[in-house]
């Protein structure tokens, strides 16, 4: 009487097949992973943002005390999480502009958020953009290309 179950040669085939299978879908995958990162970094780009026009008009509308020299810009990412204080409220309320700091996807994880970011300051030039003593507008030190082919840091 014969035994039934798989040969070894059937079994070696099968998992053959499962390898060209795995191997076809990895770069799907992978394509899948690189456009959720760039997505995660278009809304971090866009809620920093934000964030920076806010802290601006509030500045402008004169509920943020400016010294002369000031642009109306925060000094550093983390003062739009810490707030600052009304100038016009009498009990000294505080304004928030962000809950947290979002983190760009495409930086090393050990780093804190904050430093993830490039900041660009208020006089300096948009095609050579660097810190100075506020911030005008943030991007990714990413060195990496696009779906799209553009350059991360340039979003």
């Amino acid at each position: 009487m014969r035994e039934r179950g798989f040969t070894l040669i059937e079994m070696l085939v099968v998992l053959a097949m499962l390898a060209v299978l795995a191997s076809a879908a990895r770069p799907l995958l992978e394509l899948s992973v690189q456009r959720t990162r760039e997505h995660e970094l278009r809304q971090a780009l866009r809620s920093l943002r934000d964030a920076l026009d806010a802290y601006k008009r509030t500045a402008d509308s004169g509920s943020i005390a400016l010294s002369p020299e000031d642009s109306g810009y925060p000094k550093s990412l983390q003062q739009l999480v810490d707030g600052v204080t009304d100038a016009k409220s009498p009990n000294g309320r505080r304004i928030y502009f962000l809950r947290r700091l979002p983190r760009d996807p495409f930086a090393p994880a050990e780093l804190p958020a904050a430093e993830t970011w490039g900041v660009r300051a208020y006089d300096s030039p948009a095609d050579d953009p660097r810190p100075g003593r506020d911030v005008y507008d943030v991007f990714s030190r990413s060195e990496r290309k696009a779906l799209d082919g553009s350059r991360l840091k340039d979003w």
